[in-house]
């Protein structure tokens, strides 16, 4: 039989099968071999049929591991051999290909074919309940009439080629944990579930986290905390980038979107396409007679035969979607608001350890926390909780840096080495025995220091390094033990639950005691990403000096008439009034949509009208340029 009348992944799982049966040493390739190869390189049909049959897919595994078992062994001196009854289902896998007008012989015909074949494969699936007319059904249901005219049919040819699956990225640990946003994840699932119109996109400002809602709607997929319905889907995001590559030809875009199309399609709504700058489909490929993208998308929108989620920004919404009804139509909008100050915290907890392991250095709560109210208070041209997550990596990257260069300390006595150095030579030319003899014990001296604060900071980095490798353990069992449980494997999952991870914890302790309690006067080696180090990444941003920020916000609330009177000499009664506006705004004792206060200052010229707002500009802004001043005598 030709090798090229199957499908790609039937000649994977045919050459599986044959390793397989090598690694068990039996005598020839068999029909259970086959089909342990089909269950181990296909993860679509052969699951699909068996979910359909209401076959358990692990206990399904095993039946075939007992048959295994029962093959004769290779005896020394004879070469593996294709037995008989796997000649005879490929053979039926065959016919039945021909029958349904089949191009390629596909996954499905080899179960078909394994099951006709009458040997004890064959008995073990019927013994399962597993007979025809049950599997043409499942068959059936399967491909919704579409013949197999492709090699590549059975793994998403267009799909992995032009999309991400994110449901593998989740479940290697690829995407990031997406803490909140229940109402907005619950609100997609709800339109997901429609029969019509059941098509979201995500709207929202940019940096408020339109694609981390889709990735926590994967999280819970792949987690099975979903509706029944939607237990099977899979997210795969479009990759315009990918997609418009070297469609130099006229229509050559528009075949690969119909590709996409018909593969999501062919699913039977298993997969949802999740096309994030959906507004870049509006327009994508017009031009020189060409379709418009989104086009090609709304006849299949229109009659419920795929889903898609899009996301995309406020501004661009209006511009491209609105303008378009017939597209608008057959959206439903799904509005991300700018998390609070809590909810943002409480984001950057979630995911602070994975930046951990990433940089390999500890971030403290501290930073968190002023991440978001530094981030808020002076970077005000972007949107939380992108910011906050921006100034933690990048506090993160520097402290990685510094930990891998030499300390200042060290870095300062180096140079008072080579210095004196240099001087003492200059002493020997000149025959000066007393000078050099000082500059010698000087220089030992130095040396001295240098070896114990040398010995210093190569125990920190030791201990951090500890640290470190002891969270990535922690994180690696943790893993292990999410898989693990999938798997069924109860017993593994309570020895590392029980056993390996309190280990680790009551190690990381120590460790992280050890780090606090340090002996030496001086700390050269910085650990943690603090509320000060974030402050410099701000200052570096914006320019604002770094101790006006670090200065706590209470502090300055309290001492507020007194940094007001520093410029303004007298006016008692209106730099009060002020004051205390500011500081019931401050308390959060008005409404959070309306100013800080509005006043009318009143008073003759030069009595310090205008000085007061410049003051009290440069105490809320950091600077009293931030005041915008309109001059009415000058109209």
């Amino acid at each position: 039989m030709d090798y090229n009348d199957f499908t790609i992944i039937t000649q994977k799982a045919l050459k599986r099968g044959s390793q397989i049966a090598k690694e068990k040493n039996s005598s020839a390739i068999e029909n259970a071999h086959i089909l342990k190869g089909i269950l181990e390189t296909d993860k679509n049909v052969a699951p699909f049929i068996l979910k359909k049959l209401n076959i358990d897919l692990a206990k399904f595994e095993d039946l075939i591991a007992r048959v295994m078992d029962n093959y004769p062994q290779l005896k020394e001196g004879k070469e593996l051999i294709v037995s008989g009854n796997v000649d005879k289902s490929l053979k039926t896998a065959k016919r039945i290909a021909e029958h349904l007008q089949d191009e390629y012989i596909s996954i499905e015909h080899i179960f078909s074919g394994i099951l006709l074949t009458g040997d004890e494969v064959s008995s073990a699936m019927k013994d399962k309940g597993i007979n025809q007319d049950k599997l043409e059904s499942s068959i059936k249901e399967l491909r919704k009439g579409v013949k197999v005219e492709r090699r590549n049919k059975d793994e998403f040819e267009n799909l992995k080629k032009y999309a991400v699956n994110l449901n593998d990225k989740a479940e290697s640990g690829d995407l990031d944990p997406v803490v909140g946003r229940t109402e907005e994840i619950r609100r997609i699932l709800q339109i997901i579930s429609r029969r019509r119109k059941n098509n979201p996109v995500v709207i929202g400002d940019p940096g408020v986290g339109k694609t981390a809602v889709i990735e926590g709607l994967v999280h819970r997929i792949v987690k099975g905390d979903i509706p029944e319905n939607l237990k099977s889907s899979r997210i795969f995001a479009l990759d315009m980038g990918s997609l418009i590559a070297g469609a130099s030809k006229q229509g050559e875009f528009e075949e690969r979107m119909k590709s996409v199309i018909r593969e999501v399609k062919e699913s039977a709504g298993e997969v949802i396409l999740f096309i994030d700058e959906i507004h870049l489909l509006v327009g994508a490929g017009k031009g020189g007679g060409s379709v418009n993208a989104a086009n090609i998308l709304k006849p299949a929108l229109a009659r419920g035969e795929i889903n898609v989620i899009g996301a995309t920004t406020v501004d661009e919404y209006q511009k491209y979607f609105e303008k378009d009804k017939a597209l608008e139509r057959r959206f439903q909008k799904v509005m991300i608001e700018e998390p609070d100050s809590d909810d943002c915290l409480s984001i950057l907890r979630g995911i602070k350890e994975k930046y951990e392991n990433f940089h390999k250095v500890q971030i403290k709560d501290e930073a968190l926390v002023a991440a978001v109210e530094l981030s808020k208070r002076y970077v005000t041209d972007r949107f939380l909780p992108d910011k906050a997550i921006d100034l933690i990596d990048e506090a993160a990257s520097k402290l990685r840096l510094e930990m891998n260069t030499l300390p200042e300390e060290i870095d300062e006595v180096e140079r008072q080495i080579v210095r004196l150095e240099t001087e003492r030579s200059m002493v020997i030319k000149e025959g000066d025995e007393k000078s050099e003899k000082q500059l010698s014990e000087k220089i030992v001296n130095l040396k001295d220091e240098r070896t114990k604060l040398r010995a210093i900071w190569e125990s920190e980095k030791k201990v951090i390094s500890d640290i470190i490798a002891a969270k990535e353990e922690l994180k690696a069992f943790k893993n292990e033990a999410g898989n693990l449980q999938k798997e069924g494997e109860f017993d593994k999952v309570a020895e590392i639950k029980y056993v390996k991870i309190p280990e680790i914890k009551e190690k990381l302790e120590k460790l992280e005691k050890e780090m606090v309690e340090n002996p030496s006067d001086v700390v050269l080696a910085k650990e943690a990403v603090d509320r000060d180090l974030i402050a410099e990444i701000i200052a570096n941003w914006t320019g604002i000096p770094v101790t006006k920020m670090v200065k706590s916000e209470k502090e300055k609330l309290v001492k507020l008439e007194e940094e007001l009177h520093k410029r303004i000499i007298g006016q008692h009664e209106a730099i009060v009034a002020v004051s205390d506006a500011v500081r019931r705004s401050r308390a959060g004792l008005h409404d959070a949509k309306k100013p800080i206060g509005s006043f009318i200052f009143l008073g003759t010229t030069g009595v310090g009208k205008t000085e007061l707002a410049k003051a009290l500009a440069a105490f809320l802004f950091d600077d009293e340029s931030s005041m915008v001043r309109i001059d009415m005598s000058e109209y």
